[in-house]
This record gives C-alpha cells, structure tokens and sequence, in this order.
C-alpha cells in the first residue's frame, strides 16, 4: 500500500503537471486534528480547474492515480437518472485503488470555488498557483459539532422515537422480519443517535462532532452506555430482536433524561412507562 506522503505527492504531481488544474485542497477526516490517522482513510481532495469538459472528454486521465478497483462518478449518475445538476461546474470521481488507497476527487470551477471555500471548517489549502485561495483558519471539525436542541425538536424527537418503536414491535411479532428490521434501523436508530448526539453533545458544551452515523460513540461514550448500545444489534432472531429493541428503550431514556435535566425540558415519562408495559405485553404473547 502506497504511503500517504506518496500519495499526497502523486496528488500534488498531477495537479502541478496539468495546467487545466490551478489550486488544490483537502477536506474530510485527514485534515482533521481530533482524528487518529489510519490507511482507511480517504483522500477528500478538491482539483479547482479551468474547465470541467475536457476532463469528461477523457475519462482515462484518472488512471494516472494508479490501478483502480472500481471508480464511482455520483455526478454523472445523477445526471443519467435525469436529477438537475451541473456537471460543468463541479463533478466528482470516487477511486478505490487495488493497493487499498481511496481518493474522492471532486474537480470544480473557479466560480464554484469561490462560492464553497472554507465554508467547511476542515479545509486546507494544498496548491495554488494563481493566489486565488483566500487566507482560512486552521482546520478545525467546527462544522460538524453537534447543535443543542431546541424543546420543540427535543419533543419531536421523544415522541418519535415512543410512536416509532410500536411498529417494529408489530412487525416481530407479525414475523415481518424485513419491515421491522428496517422500521428499527432507518427510523427508531436514526432518534436514538440524535438523543446520544445531544448527551454527548451537552457532555462538551456543544463542541464536539460524533461522526459520521456516530462512528465516534466509542470514544465518546462512557462504557456503560456503550455496553448498552451494543446489545441494540440483533440477529434475525425475534426473540433477541425484542431485547434489542428494549435495551434501545433504555439507552434512550436514560440519556434523554439527562438531556432534559441539562437544557430545563421535560421527558415523555408517562408515554414511555405506557409503551414499556405494551412492548411486554406484546413480548410476551407473541414471542415467549
């Protein structure tokens, strides 16, 4: 597997060779200071250029980066699904490599350069041969710490997450493995991140980022709540898919109690110990 300083060198290479290309940034988890560096990651690099067509042209021109494994272009299958975007403006190439590397390359105008640059508060500038990239603050994951809630969508959220978790009960007991499945995942997961969001978040004063999907919980979450979180995973079992979604119930008041003591809301006591006893209810006749 190629280094990151050859592959920051072969980034820089390119982009110094093509006159069509005039300044270079980075983004993502590599400018990132809070981040412990692994290979894994991405390169989130920003190739501002003189126009986009003739790189669309050619395609082959990204072979220059190495032997690839697959290439995504989200731009351009957006624009074949027939979703407005403009691809002479901004337009991006996804590269796996077989040595492992990955490079998320998105090439953009000077126009749309200067509409985005440094809006993302984990940006840094690489090259730039026209002087064009204005003066930045050091890199920072500003732009992705966590926001406090307001009582209306603290509310939202409680009341969500209770409604929500009916309809993964029903479904295990239907045997409706899929619908419960993606019931719990895409909806009742996504309120009990937002709810850990905000614990963590009122834990540092509202500066601090979980991640992507929250892939910094365990950093971030003392061990007991972890241990919690973990058993929210289930097999297909719906036994064990029972208990999952309860311990979810758990984990989810004991941190949106504490949210709630923190920012002077009130949490859905009533309503919780209301589903509680339904969720038994149906447990036990359905599944036991």
């Amino acid at each position: 597997m190629r280094s990151s300083d050859e592959m920051m060198e072969l980034i820089l290479t390119v982009a110094k060779r093509d006159e069509r290309v005039r300044a270079v940034y980075m983004n993502g988890s590599r400018t990132n200071p809070n981040v412990l560096p692994d290979s894994l990651q991405d390169y989130d690099i920003i190739y501002v250029v003189s126009e986009i067509d003739s790189f669309r042209e050619d395609a082959s021109w990204i072979h220059v980066f190495g032997e690839l494994i697959m290439v995504q272009q989200p731009d351009e299958m957006d624009l074949a699904l027939g979703i407005e975007v403009d691809v002479t403006e901004s337009n991006a190439y996804l590269m796996l490599f077989e040595d492992g590397n990955r490079i998320d390359l998105r090439l953009v105008t000077l126009t749309k350069m200067l509409e985005q640059y440094g809006k993302d508060s984990l940006t840094v500038p690489l090259l730039d041969k026209d002087g064009r990239l204005k003066e930045i603050p050091k890199a920072t994951d500003e732009s992705y710490w966590i926001k406090e809630p307001s009582e209306a969508e603290y509310f939202s959220c409680c009341n969500n997450f209770l409604w929500c978790v009916q309809n993964v009960a029903k479904g295990l007991c239907r045997d409706e493995l899929p619908y419960a499945k993606q019931m719990f995942e895409v909806i009742v997961r996504a309120d009990l991140h937002q709810m850990i969001d905000w614990w963590i978040g009122s834990q540092h004063s509202y500066r601090v980022s979980t991640g992507m999907f929250g892939k910094y919980y365990k950093q971030l979450l003392p061990n007991e709540l972890w241990g919690l979180y973990e058993k929210t995973y289930a097999s297909a079992n719906l036994k064990v898919s029972f208990e999952a979604l309860t311990t979810a119930c758990e984990l989810f008041k004991r941190v949106a109690q504490e949210v709630a003591i923190v920012h002077q809301f009130s949490y859905l006591e009533e309503e919780h110990r209301k589903m509680m006893v339904y969720l038994k209810q149906l447990h036990m006749k359905n599944v036991e």
